[in-house]
């Protein structure tokens, strides 16, 4: 997600208030399956779902009960964590307060019994009849009702569009237990591993629909459309959708590219610098994994937001910021999409990674103006504009990057350190390898942990496989050691 625009990366941060492999190895080993039926109703913003879902047990241990995260539940009135922070209050709820739930109706199949837990009913446990071994599986299947907010966010109705993003039950990641992810406001509050969707949504005929999957078919139902879609490989499925969407097309080779958008008078160079970003990152990494990418312009409080074959973007950028979070975003197909990290753990993974890769891209496309001296520049001014004043007001300073979000002090703070300091830590650790090695070392971390769950450890080991030693490196910066 980019959680800021060129204005905060060129400003001095505000304290008040980042060898030749050329595709991803094909993954055919054994995955779970969501099923999914929706139907959305306008007129109560609500989404009602049946969602018939096969676990497959790669793990090496005997599983006796499924946890899932409900990340609807986020946007309940009484809810613990707040999916906005204040500051963002006043552009995320346009129309003023608004809440939405997810409610889990029944849970059927190889069931003995569920319930909902978590601080914020966040966690649907279901305790399975029968123990599933390594290799097997079992079905379920959940029906659920989803209570949408008139919020700018990922999973809300905007003013323009309605997003559905972590629209139905999420398996947890399997990480020595399923893990829980808590709905924090600052970050990417996700983890996740690839799965096969096959999705249809029924709505309103008007809707234009942006998905994450390629659509199979669409069929009448009265005054509502029925289309089907289908992804594999994917760690998340989303829509979005409008009335008023204009949508542009081109083929680019590597995937059909599209931009849906309402409100852009320079259309044309958005789509445009979409299918830059899709032939760039896979010229310079590996192949783009999917068959279609769709960027949205929507209502989001924040720059942008990725997901697998699609990117929201903000309908309230400038052209220059709007076309920087298009390529941000794109780079996240790489970086988060195809290769998964523990967002809430090592946010700098994804975040750092993508945000140098959008460097790497504006320094090969000159006519945009970006130079790679100017960003680095940028995101070192930010970052010690933003430590030297919380160290003249708080003392102490914390930069470490190997945090949990909930961790941050809020959202300059992990911008700074996620973001900025990301880009730091790649641009010297590429002055330092040189650009083969230190693009040979993205190749080879792109092509082993493509559709994969990659560690700190995972990474700085595609690095040391080039011939350099880069763990003492890496873990000076992590660990807040290295001085910037």
């Amino acid at each position: 997600m980019l959680k800021r625009g060129l204005s905060l990366l060129f400003a001095a941060a505000l304290i008040l208030g980042a060898l030749s492999f050329t595709a991803c190895k094909k993954n055919d080993a054994e995955r779970c399956e969501y099923d999914i039926y929706a139907t959305y109703d306008e007129a109560s913003r609500s989404l009602s779902g049946e969602m018939a879902f096969t676990y497959y047990n790669y793990t090496d241990t005997e599983i006796s009960e499924l946890k899932f995260n409900l990340f609807g539940n986020a946007f309940r009135e009484d809810s613990k964590y707040r999916p906005v922070s204040s500051g963002y209050t006043a552009k995320a709820y346009y129309d003023g307060a608004s809440y939405g739930n997810m409610k889990v109706n029944d849970v059927r199949g190889d069931v003995s019994e569920w319930d909902i837990a978590g601080l914020d009913e966040n966690i649907l446990t279901v305790t399975l009849s029968e123990s599933v071994f390594p290799d097997e599986q079992c079905s379920l299947e959940i029906v659920y009702t989803l209570e949408l907010a008139k919020v700018n966010h990922r999973t809300g109705v905007t003013e323009h569009a309605v997003n559905l993003s972590n629209f139905y039950p999420q398996l947890c990641a399997y990480d020595n237990g399923f893990y829980e992810c808590e709905y924090y406001a600052a970050g990417d509050p996700f983890y996740s591993e690839c799965a096969d969707y096959s999705v249809k949504l029924v709505a309103d005929s008007d809707y234009v629909v942006a998905s994450s999957g390629k659509q199979t078919g669409e069929r009448a139902l009265g005054g509502n459309t029925e289309r089907s879609y289908e992804l594999q490989n994917a760690r998340d499925f989303c829509f979005v959708m409008s009335k008023d969407f204009q949508v542009l097309k081109k083929d680019t080779g590597k995937a059909e590219v599209s931009y849906y958008y309402y409100r852009d008078e320079k259309a044309e160079e958005s789509l445009n610098i979409a299918c830059e970003s899709i032939e760039y990152f896979s010229q310079t990494f590996g192949a783009y994994p999917y068959s279609t990418y769709a960027a949205v312009q929507t209502g989001f409080c924040y720059g942008g937001m990725e997901y697998p074959g699609l990117s929201m973007i903000s309908d309230a950028l400038d052209d220059l910021n709007n076309k920087y979070t298009i390529v941000h975003e794109t780079a996240h197909q790489w970086w988060y999409s195809a290769v998964g990290s523990n967002q809430l753990e090592n946010a700098w993974m994804d975040e750092g990674l993508a945000e140098y890769s959008t460097v790497m891209f504006f320094e090969n496309y000159p006519a945009y103006g970006l130079e790679r001296k100017n960003l680095v520049q940028s995101a070192y001014s930010a970052y010690k504009a933003f430590f030297d004043v919380y160290a003249q007001l708080f003392g102490e300073t914390d930069t470490t990057m190997n945090r949990k979000l909930d961790q941050f002090g809020g959202e300059y703070e992990y911008v700074n350190v996620t973001y900025n300091k990301g880009l730091i830590l790649f641009d010297n650790l590429r002055e330092a390898l040189g650009d083969k090695k230190f693009t040979n070392a993205l190749k080879r971390y792109y092509n082993e942990f493509c559709y994969k769950i990659a560690k700190p450890e995972d990474m700085v080991s595609c690095f040391e496989k080039v011939g350099v030693d880069v763990a003492g490196f890496f873990a000076s910066y992590v660990e807040g050691k290295a001085v910037i």
